[in-house]
């Protein structure tokens, strides 16, 4: 089974942590990218998933059809609970663990620690906790004969190199192009984050979240508040 490494538009960034002068990324895939890649090897017909519940937990177990031993050939894994649905999370993170067994993203698994610095109009503070406003996405990623990453460059939603394998990029030479932005591209710079589960938010969401709950929370995360 040759399993084809990962593009850079197939890969997302997630902020880990966020401290005052920067923030951690990871590297992940989701499950519409595991089911192409699937789809793209094995054919439409040749692969299944099964769903089962095991000592409460849910495990996703995927079957490939290998056409040299004419048998079903299966990997499987658990999943754990999102912060919004519950089982949907559970299902999805099986079936994206369950695909890593398989050889589907593996190379993530790679990826060197990637810190970007921040300026501190990209950042948001509220009650000593911090998000960040900007977001990232991979342009470029290779991989050497190992299937390991050897190369990684990742942009802001600007189009500026944020981090690049093996250079190390100050705040302050992406503050000259943060100034100079025109206020109606200021005004597009509206996106909060959640605090309890992390999911966008706009302006006037982040604002009656305030005003009524005291911190940034989404809608869903609202509702549950009462």
């Amino acid at each position: 089974m040759n399993i084809r490494a990962l593009r850079s538009d197939e890969i997302e960034c997630r902020v880990q942590t966020v401290k005052q002068n920067g923030c951690s990324l990871l590297l992940f895939k989701d499950a519409r990218c595991d089911m192409k890649i699937l789809d793209e090897t094995f054919g439409i017909m040749g692969w299944q998933r099964k769903h089962e519940l095991i000592n409460n937990n849910l495990f996703c177990t995927i079957s490939v059809w290998d056409k040299d031993k004419q048998m079903w050939i299966s990997k499987q894994d658990v999943g754990v609970e999102s912060y919004a649905e519950k089982e949907k999370g559970q299902a999805s993170d099986s079936f994206k663990r369950a695909c890593f067994n398989l050889g589907i993203g593996r190379e993530l698994y790679t990826a060197p620690f990637i810190w970007i610095s921040l300026n501190s109009n990209e950042i948001i503070e509220n009650k000593g906790k911090y998000n960040v406003k900007t977001k990232f996405r991979v342009k470029e990623i290779s991989y050497n004969e190992n299937k390991e990453i050897d190369r990684l460059v990742i942009v802001d939603n600007q189009g500026t190199v944020r981090y690049e394998t093996g250079k190390h990029i100050k705040a302050d030479n992406i503050n000259r192009n943060t100034n100079s932005k025109s206020n109606t591209e200021k005004d597009k710079e509206t996106d909060y984050k959640c605090l309890e589960c992390g999911v966008d938010i706009i302006q006037a969401v982040n604002a009656y979240s305030n005003n009524k709950f005291g911190r940034a929370l989404c809608r869903d995360c609202q509702n549950k508040q009462r």
